[in-house]
């Protein structure tokens, strides 16, 4: 029904985004790691979306990439594996790394993924061995880092300025909060956002 929302990020729940576009704020669930300091409030996003209906709910599910979507369309077709089991896996491995478990047979990996058990693991290896083909893994990994790569010499001063106090011990969510405080003093330098953002964590 959607095959992405692009719009911009109005709130930042628990385990979801809500997405303004033309003046209807979406609600879609995305991986943990989007939650994680890598989108802020205010940020314009693209999200691709899989729209799952069931008889007690419909819900969005969102992906910052295609291949992600990909990855979480597969895991749904595993039988046992649901959009909550699949966005958990998602959440805690990755498209990347889920390939790379899944071609090697490492079910503890994919078990690490918070509710997934050894059995469903393994049950995961079985089903998508055959449809995870080994060069393809390697290309989108290489071609995720050099993306990672690009996007990291391109950093604004705010995501420098988390990283930096992400490296001194603080948790993302808590850099992200006291950053954002920062920033709305009218701090723009990454230098003075983290004198003022260390202020905000004392």
């Amino acid at each position: 029904m959607y095959a992405y929302i692009k719009g911009d990020v109005a709130a930042i729940e628990e385990e979801s985004l809500i997405i303004e576009n033309n003046g209807i704020g979406y609600r879609v669930i995305v991986p943990a790691s989007i939650l994680d300091g890598e989108i802020g409030i205010g940020d314009s996003v693209k999200v691709y979306t899989y729209f799952s209906v069931r008889e007690d709910a419909m819900q969005l599910y969102g992906f910052l990439s295609n291949d992600d979507l990909l990855m979480f369309r597969k895991l749904l077709g595993v039988s046992g594996v649901g959009p909550k089991a699949g966005i958990a896996i998602l959440s805690a491995l990755g498209a990347d790394t889920l390939r790379f478990a899944i071609l090697s047979d490492d079910a503890a990996t994919i078990s690490k993924a918070p509710g997934i058990g050894k059995k469903t693991a393994q049950k995961i290896i079985l089903e998508l061995k055959d449809k995870v083909d080994l060069l393809d893994a390697f290309e989108r990994k290489a071609l995720h880092t050099e993306e990672r790569e690009k996007s990291s010499k391109n950093e604004s001063p705010q995501s420098e300025a988390v990283l930096a106090l992400t490296a001194l011990g603080y948790s993302n969510a808590q850099a992200l909060k006291a950053v954002r405080a920062a920033s709305a003093l009218g701090f723009s330098e990454v230098e003075d956002l983290l004198k003022a953002a260390l202020k905000e964590l004392v």
